[in-house]
């Protein structure tokens, strides 16, 4: 059998791959000299980074520019307690790098923008997707479509994941979903809870289909989508393909360069407001609330402290045990439009819950239900950390 200049040791450590047929030591050498970027570290990431290390990929590129909480660790099997509060992106490269020294990993500690996306992405063969935000879903695939790389798609939420592969001249994401849902329509992992076993399947599948593409084996998920429901144990196929129309792929390309986009806008996401000042929030800085829906939390906070409104938290009692701003009071999702009565119309409402989409959602609610002013905290509690702002522990209502 020609080793095709494998060392002893790596046909030793590839041993179970080389007894594959369809694999053998030329599959193998196409392994060491691949290159796959993984975009997004968190429950996705984690499985597919794994995997293609021990596998014998020989780049690695990962990109996040997160870093490790204590909240990961239920679902991203890449970290452990000793790596709370360090970029993922490095935490990850000592893991991998200790379990196949073969392995090269480039760290790429940012988040995906349209300024740095081909850049980044032009020196791999693969890309796979486990961002969790439909604006880097969006833009990751404009930049493959635009450099003709091959794209492995995955998604999960709650029990339920998803697997598609989009490859070059075949369709893209847009093909597939052409516009994305309304803000908030569809919640994040933090806000509806997601299985850890789940994201592992997810991540597994994306793995398996990036290591067919590299050594060309099989049928790639291409024009393809794996719906998989770990609660039914069921697992469904959709067939779509490629667009003609679609304004990225299809046959008369309307978005030709990344610049041309704002992807958060297009996504129907607005800037956050300004970060925290050193030293703290102005309180008599006015602020406008006309034609207004969503503040920042800096400007919530002002509000509040200046007395002109009441915040309420629409979190789970735990959440709000676990930290929450001073003076808020405390009204689950689920009660909402059942304690709308409760609340004073001449007061602003400002809703908060963990990250702006339960609050969004519970916001619409009270305003249907007569309350003018209310205002949704967009961002919510995970940007009040962020900028900077007073939380209080445990519970207190």
């Amino acid at each position: 059998m020609d080793t095709l200049n494998l060392t002893p040791q790596q046909l030793e450590r590839y041993s179970r791959h080389l007894r594959l047929g369809e694999v053998g030591p030329e599959g193998q050498s196409k392994l060491l000299a691949s290159r796959v970027l993984v975009v997004g570290l968190g429950g996705l990431g984690s499985p597919v980074a794994l995997y293609l290390a021990a596998a014998g990929v020989g780049t690695l590129g990962l990109l996040d520019d997160d870093r490790v909480a204590l909240s990961n660790l239920q679902r991203q099997v890449l970290y452990a307690e000793e790596d709370l509060g360090r970029l993922k992106v490095e935490a990850a490269r000592r893991r991998l790098q200790a379990m196949n020294r073969d392995l090269r990993v480039i760290a790429h500690p940012v988040r995906l923008t349209a300024d740095n996306a081909e850049e980044i992405l032009r020196g791999y063969d693969v890309v796979v997707g486990g961002a969790d935000n439909f604006p880097t879903r969006y833009l990751l695939s404009d930049a493959c479509v635009l450099l003709g790389k091959p794209l492995v798609d995955g998604s999960v939420l709650g029990f339920t994941g998803q697997v598609t592969t989009f490859l070059p001249g075949k369709g893209c994401y847009r093909c597939l979903f052409p516009a994305p849902p309304p803000p908030g329509a569809v919640p994040n992992c933090a806000e509806a809870g997601v299985l850890g076993a789940m994201v592992g399947q997810v991540g597994s599948l994306q793995a398996m289909e990036t290591l067919k593409l590299l050594m060309g084996l099989g049928e790639p998920l291409s024009g393809r989508l794996l719906l998989m429901d770990a609660l039914a144990g069921d697992v469904q196929e959709i067939r779509w393909s490629r667009d003609p129309g679609c304004p990225v792929c299809g046959d008369h390309p309307s978005v030709t360069a990344l610049a041309a986009m704002d992807y958060p806008a297009f996504c129907g996401l607005t800037p956050d407001g300004p970060p925290a000042q050193a030293g703290g929030p102005d309180p008599v800085d006015p602020i406008s609330l006309a034609g207004r829906f969503d503040l920042s939390p800096n400007e919530a906070y002002r509000l509040v402290q200046s007395g002109r409104a009441d915040l309420i938290d629409v979190r789970e009692p735990w959440e709000y045990a676990m930290y929450h701003a001073g003076g808020a009071v405390l009204i689950p999702l689920s009660q909402v439009q059942r304690r709308a009565g409760d609340l004073d119309p001449s007061r602003d409402l400002l809703v908060v819950c963990e990250h702006g989409h339960r609050s969004l959602v519970a916001a619409e609610a009270l305003r249907r239900a007569g309350l003018d002013r209310v205002y949704n905290v967009a961002g919510g509690m995970a940007a009040w950390l962020a900028q900077d702002l007073p939380v209080k522990r445990g519970a207190d209502q």
